[in-house]
């Protein structure tokens, strides 16, 4: 657990509880019975246990009640007569839920797979996870990772209606934030370098340190819908001229996440706009560079979601920010319109739902390629390597 009162707790009646902002979290470490029809938790009973029973929604956004109608409940009863045992399992259980906003890689990275390794890494794969709300695509897309943090199959609760009996279990996921691992709280100090050498190991990559690459690789991040670069050929043209082998990470490549962890593997310099795809950042190697455009209004979501978590994965960041010309808004809007020359009151007077459709879903960008060519520069120094002439 993550505070000493709770771990006292746990040694002392086999049960305790870690509730914060975002997350709760129970753990049993005395033998439970399961039941996957009702996701019903039967724990022994022990003097001075808290809440005799409670209701937990095992997904780590719990602040988000719109988010939370599409997570199931698990139910958990200390002292109830528990049903018989059909199964007998001789490792502990993690139930999690992968339903919520699992499929955006942002969310799936920042609520369920940095969190699982957080809850579940301390077991040595010596786990089973079951898991409400399966979603089959979520659990196929991260085979190589749910294959190295347990050594044994998912338990599908709407596929196996039966009680299972366990050692012990961890109900929820522990949460640190977007894209967070704060090693002070963990007690097996688990940090981001650790999650990171584990996601190279699950998916085989061989590259450490971006020292170990030859000739600098950039991966550019290509876009459809919002965000686009509307002058991608000249963002490449430049790029290659500068010296760089560039890959365009389209769609179809980017949905491929064995494909995106090899060649991200490979990557000196990650290029993108604000948006999911710059998740895959954490598969960089250390010391890469991460450059993020940072279109109008966007300056605030960019910081907070990718640049202060790039910091500890570690790499070197950069941001690109864009003026107004090279913003669709100023063509949409104009140049003197209060949406392109102060997005923060604007966004501020017209609240999430505005600030979301103008800046997130409706901006697309045509790059300065000479102004972005001074970034890519620094990005290129910040490798070690001479600037290139010219």
């Amino acid at each position: 657990m993550h505070i000493g009162k709770n771990r006292a707790q746990l040694e002392a009646t086999g049960f305790a509880c870690h509730s914060d902002l975002h997350t709760d979290v129970c753990v049993s470490n005395r033998p439970v019975r399961i039941d996957t029809l009702t996701m019903k938790v039967y724990t022994p009973f022990s003097q001075g246990m808290p809440q005799p029973n409670r209701l937990v929604l095992p997904y780590p956004k719990k602040e988000d009640k719109r988010l939370m109608r599409y997570v199931s409940s698990v139910q958990i009863h200390q002292g109830n007569p528990p049903p018989p045992c059909r199964y007998t399992h001789d490792v502990p259980a993690v139930v999690f839920s992968s339903g919520g906003f699992s499929g955006n890689v942002f969310h799936d990275f920042s609520e369920l797979i940095i969190p699982l390794f957080l809850t579940s890494r301390l077991f040595q794969s010596r786990l089973r996870f079951i898991v409400p709300d399966f979603r089959l695509k979520f659990i196929g897309k991260y085979k190589n990772f749910f294959s190295h943090l347990s050594s044994y199959e998912i338990i599908n609760p709407a596929a196996n209606v039966s009680v299972h009996c366990f050692p012990g279990v961890v109900v929820g996921l522990h949460y640190h934030g977007a894209l967070g691992l704060n090693t002070t709280n963990v007690p097996e100090g688990y940090s981001m370098l650790d999650f990171k050498q584990f996601l190279r190991e699950s998916y085989n990559l061989k590259i450490q340190d971006v020292s170990q690459s030859e000739k600098p690789v950039l991966v550019l991040i290509s876009r459809q819908g919002s965000r686009m670069f509307l002058n991608e050929d000249e963002m490449v043209t430049m790029m290659k001229a500068l010296g760089f082998r560039v890959i365009v990470a389209r769609p179809d490549m980017m949905a491929n996440l064995d494909k995106v962890a090899e060649e991200l593997n490979s990557c000196s310099v990650l290029v993108g706009a604000h948006g999911a795809g710059l998740t895959n950042g954490l598969f960089l190697p250390e010391g890469a560079v991460m450059v993020q455009v940072v279109g109008l209004g966007l300056g605030p979501f960019s910081a907070f979601f990718f640049g202060e978590p790039s910091k500890e994965m570690p790499l070197n960041y950069l941001e690109y920010k864009i003026e107004a010309e090279e913003s669709s808004l100023t063509s949409l809007y104009g140049r003197d319109h209060p949406v392109v020359v102060d997005p923060e009151s604007v966004a501020a007077a017209n609240g999430y739902g505005f600030e979301k459709a103008v800046y997130l879903d409706g901006q697309n960008f045509t790059i300065n390629v000479v102004r972005f060519r001074e970034t890519v520069i620094k990005a290129f120094e910040l490798l070690g390597r001479p600037a290139p002439l010219g």
